[in-house]
């Protein structure tokens, strides 16, 4: 369980020993800590999406080429820069939530390491050099990119007047499945819009495991989350989430997949499907929405849930 009152500096629900605390300059600690660099899993959860679309843009069009290693790896450094940026706008509109609560209240605005102003700076720091990188892709892509602003600064109001702010992650986290499939072949169609609705309901699966950890902080200071709106039932909803996220998942291999003649990409797409409902299965196992330590732990297990998926769609493309 995370320590309500971690070493000096440091953020209660991050890893002891991380690289930010134990190697990073002293000077870069309180920004990369608003960028949650101490804490990668979200970034990886910005990313997949982008690595599903990749490969499943080059399987349905013939495998990978060269652009396709400019595109992983520029959404990998986009998605740690946007992450950063967006979480550092949550920490600025949460601010007073988050010094409210045991979890949050460590980190660097409630505690004082940077000031509202400082962390305003590094916010648009951040993304004015992840539009550096949007700007290389297809002008689709890049029209995405802009739109996907207006998603990134309405989510942190969302648990003010809506008991689903989930959803509103869910459409923000899961943009890159569409841009990177317009960056790849410059249109969009069925197969990644049924993957961004796979990425949702996948958010809406893990983000409420990850909101029981604050349920009860949550309750006493009247912030909406899907983990209080159904607490007990949280379990239905999760099985719910699990075979909706499955089904999208291979409807969008389908779409894009079955005019292939060779059915093997379509096997191996269906197969990646099919193994990340096994490992949302196995979290939904263990799961106990009571220990705060248990719901964080899978929580960032979902990392390999994604990546089971997306090492399946890269096959289907090396095929």
């Amino acid at each position: 369980m995370p320590e309500a009152t971690p070493p000096q500096g440091t953020v209660a629900d991050a890893p002891r020993g991380n690289w930010v605390d134990t190697l990073a300059p002293p000077a870069t600690r309180p920004y990369l800590r608003l960028s949650r660099a101490d804490r990668p899993i979200g970034t990886w959860l910005l990313l997949i999406p982008c690595l599903w679309a990749i490969a499943l843009a080059a399987a349905a069009t013939g495998g990978f080429t060269w652009l396709d290693l400019w595109l992983a790896t520029s959404s990998a450094i986009g998605a740690f820069l946007m992450r950063g940026a967006g979480c550092t706008w949550n920490d600025i509109t949460d601010r007073d939530f988050d010094a409210a609560v045991a979890r949050t209240r460590s980190r660097p605005i409630p505690s004082g390491q940077v000031t509202v102003k400082q962390a305003l700076f590094w916010m648009v720091a951040q993304a004015l050099t992840a539009a550096l990188i949007l700007f290389t892709y297809h002008p689709l892509a890049i029209a995405l990119g802009i739109g996907s602003l207006a998603l990134v600064a309405i989510y942190p109001f969302a648990k003010r007047f809506t008991w689903w702010p989930q959803a509103f992650l869910g459409l923000a986290f899961n943009w890159g499945a569409l841009l990177l499939w317009a960056a790849h072949t410059g249109s969009l169609s069925a197969a990644p819009l049924l993957l961004y609705a796979a990425g949702f309901v996948w958010t809406l699966f893990y983000d409420t495991i990850y909101a029981h950890q604050d349920k009860e902080d949550d309750a006493l200071i009247g912030v909406r989350s899907t983990a209080r709106l159904f607490d007990r039932n949280t379990g239905r909803w999760l099985a719910a989430f699990l075979i909706a996220t499955v089904t999208l998942m291979s409807a969008a291999a389908v779409a894009a997949l079955l005019p292939l003649e060779n059915p093997l990409p379509l096997l191996l797409a269906l197969a990646g499907a099919w193994g990340m409902g096994w490992h949302m299965l196995w979290q939904m196992r263990r799961l106990d929405i009571d220990d705060p330590a248990t719901c964080l732990r899978l929580f960032r297990s979902n990392r390999d849930t994604g990546l089971i998926a997306a090492l399946f769609l890269a096959a289907a493309a090396l095929v």
